[in-house]
């Protein structure tokens, strides 16, 4: 998803993909920056900027998926909501190893990054089916990978501590990646099996 290029109308419609699309951006001016100033060393001021990177990707995923399993609506079923509570909760996870590494390296969690506003605030239209949700978590879910390729491959042989840890997550990100996959699939399925359902019903009250 490296080629995911900004966009206003697309950007004010998925706000929650344009911030980790940002985030994105901003990582990599961050690997940019570092590896013209470092001399092909890893200086600590461009990891503990991807870190942040790292931390507010994680925390825009939080927002994303508490907001889902409290959604007073029926585009997100109740059976999934707990799903989506445990996401939530693997999300923070990730982001409190991150913060803490941040100290351990000497510097300053931002748990407020400006790539992160909380959308809370930001509605799902009645007419949003759960499968076009998903499918942005997915792109985001891709996104997020890719920008920790790009951190473990600017890292390389430094700070393995750190290269380990953001491996670890990417890891966890690629099965939540797969999760969401194939929940989509399945979701995806059963709104085509209800849509003909319904369609078949029509046909059969209008032959009457």
């Amino acid at each position: 998803m490296s080629a995911y290029a900004a966009d206003p109308e697309r950007d004010r419609i998925h706000p929650f993909l344009s911030d980790v699309a940002e985030i994105r951006r901003r990582a990599r001016r961050h690997i940019e920056q570092g590896a013209a100033t470092a001399a092909g060393a890893t200086g600590r001021e461009a990891v503990l900027q991807l870190l942040n990177a790292a931390l507010a990707t994680e925390l825009a995923c939080v927002l994303r998926y508490r907001r889902y399993s409290v959604m007073q609506t029926d585009i997100v079923p109740d059976a999934l909501k707990h799903e989506f509570t445990k996401r939530a909760q693997e999300e923070q996870s990730h982001a409190d190893q991150i913060a803490a590494h941040i100290v351990e390296l000497g510097g300053e969690p931002n748990r407020e990054p400006s790539g992160a506003p909380d959308r809370s605030d930001i509605g799902y239209g009645d007419d949003e089916m759960l499968g076009d949700m998903l499918a942005e978590d997915l792109i985001a879910e891709r996104i997020a990978i890719d920008t920790y390729g790009e951190i473990i491959r600017y890292l390389g042989e430094h700070e393995p501590a750190t290269r380990q840890l953001i491996e670890k997550i990417m890891s966890a990100e690629e099965g939540h990646a797969e999760e969401l996959a194939n929940l989509r699939d399945d979701i995806r399925r059963r709104e085509r099996a209800a849509a003909a359902a319904g369609n078949a019903g029509l046909a059969t009250e209008a032959m009457r």
